[in-house]
């Protein structure tokens, strides 16, 4: 598998700072400090000054640490603390002489704030700043398209080995512990979220938690489901019936279809996160069911399963190339359950490139 590009991602981060008013920022996101130095443990502090890393954590990871920021390429002091107090006294002395000290406003807690500004940096003067490390997130080097991609290969093999199940009536909670299982036996270290599994009624819920309701013929089953492949998430729907389906199942099957291609159709750099949402939600419009569209046309996915850009009638984003997105629109109607078909996409400045690429056939006989 392709190595990503850990080692320019510290610097990329630090051309940032002048423009957030800090000379130096503490990471609190586990999963920017994922990013910025392939460590995966759970329990860390990154301070990035204008000429040093400095990585914070405890005793559990002194040897995981030293190891994994090695392996990604990141050169930065490790200092091995063994309690939240001598990590205090740790950045304190790290920080002596940085009069703006950024912090990541959407990760610390209002208590944790208190404490950094009362206890830990009383010298320095805490910069609230939005978004650096998650900006640089965005757009994926080609060793994270990878592992989305295999991630998604997964996926796919994975339904088509199970999908069959339908047909025996089996709990939408056995269904979604059957399609984990495999996902986990094909190499996932874990789904991307709680397996979605919405049969009959319960599809008419796009965020349903599988049940023990027992799946029958001629109902449309919702299945929302993603693998993670060294950290990165894949999100792929499917929409399926045991049988053939009511007439009016049959048009909304068509009818999101029809929306979802047309979006996949919108995407290329360039384009506008909310226009790919009007494109799709058109589609849905047109066939009388625009109240029935309860959510946005996609989102972000990567080292989290909801991420930035955004595909929505509120988006505010313009997609470039290595942008990964979802596009998943879908119709819910009470009485008839609901569909949804979702793929994840990588933007290209000629269109883009799909990564979930399980049939989306309908009936499972």
């Amino acid at each position: 598998m392709k190595s990503m590009d850990v080692g320019s991602r510290i610097p990329r981060l630090r051309q940032a700072f002048d423009g957030a008013g800090c000379e130096a920022l503490l990471v609190t996101r586990l999963v920017n400090i994922r990013y910025l130095t392939g460590f995966t443990g759970s329990a860390a502090l990154l301070l990035v000054r204008p000429d040093e890393l400095v990585f914070v954590t405890d005793g559990r990871y002194r040897d995981q640490s030293a190891l994994e920021l090695s392996q990604a390429g990141v050169g930065a002091r490790i200092r091995i603390g063994l309690t939240a107090g001598s990590q205090k006294e740790f950045l304190q002395e790290e920080t002596a002489g940085v009069a703006r000290l950024g912090l990541e406003a959407a990760a610390v807690t209002w208590a944790q704030q208190r404490k950094f500004d009362g206890e830990w940096f009383p010298d320095a003067e805490l910069v609230a700043t939005e978004g650096l490390v998650e900006e640089l997130r965005k757009v994926k080097d080609a060793g994270e398209v990878e592992r989305m991609a295999a991630a998604a290969t997964i996926a796919d093999e994975a339904l088509a080995r199970v999908r069959h199940r339908l047909a025996e009536s089996p709990t939408e909670q056995q269904f979604a512990l059957e399609l984990d299982f495999e996902m986990r036996r094909g190499g996932a270290s874990a789904p991307s979220f709680d397996t979605i599994v919405a049969s009959g009624p319960n599809g008419a819920k796009p965020h349903h938690r599988p049940s023990s309701r027992r799946i029958e013929a001629g109902e449309l089953v919702v299945v929302d489901f993603g693998a993670i492949v060294d950290g990165y998430c894949s999100d792929m729907t499917r929409t399926l019936c045991v049988g053939e389906p009511s007439a009016t199942a049959r048009r909304m099957v068509d009818v999101v279809a029809d929306s979802q291609q047309a979006g996949v159709d919108a995407v290329r750099a360039g384009a506008e996160g909310k226009a790919i949402d009007e494109v799709c939600r058109a589609v849905i419009t047109e066939a009388g069911w625009a109240e029935a569209f309860l959510h946005s046309t996609g989102h972000g996915v990567g080292l989290e399963i909801h991420e930035d850009p955004r595909v929505a009638s509120t988006s505010t984003d313009t997609l470039v190339a290595g942008h990964v997105v979802t596009v998943e629109p879908g119709v819910y109607l009470p009485e008839h359950g609901g569909v949804r078909i979702e793929d994840t996409v990588v933007v290209t400045d000629e269109g883009c490139t799909v990564l979930t690429n399980a049939t989306k056939e309908l009936a499972v006989l």
